[in-house]
């Protein structure tokens, strides 16, 4: 296998492959590398992030407030990150509107 294996997600990791996008973009996957993941880990659920206004209680709500939860939960753990504002914990964060 010709890609860089990080943490058992099977697909290149860096910015440049096309898979992340850059922090200045809101840090997280494109499409193209939720794709790529889901191809590298057959049965995976795995989406892009939730962007837009979804309607109360809906999945995509449900998803956000669950992802807001657990980065949160980083933002503790990673106190660095937690100050600076251009870390890629923040600009996701951002990008999904938590």
């Amino acid at each position: 296998m010709a890609t860089t294996n990080k943490k058992g997600m099977g697909i290149k990791t860096s910015v440049k492959s096309g898979n992340f996008r850059p922090t200045k973009q809101g840090a997280g996957m494109t499409k193209k590398g939720v794709a790529a993941y889901r191809k590298a880990n057959p049965g995976s659920k795995l989406k892009t992030a939730v962007t837009g206004n979804p309607k109360p209680g809906s999945k995509d709500a449900k998803r956000r407030k669950s992802f807001c939860a657990r980065s949160a939960g980083q933002m503790k753990d990673f106190p660095k990150a937690a100050k600076d504002p251009n870390s890629r914990l923040r600009q996701a964060r951002r990008r999904w509107k938590c």
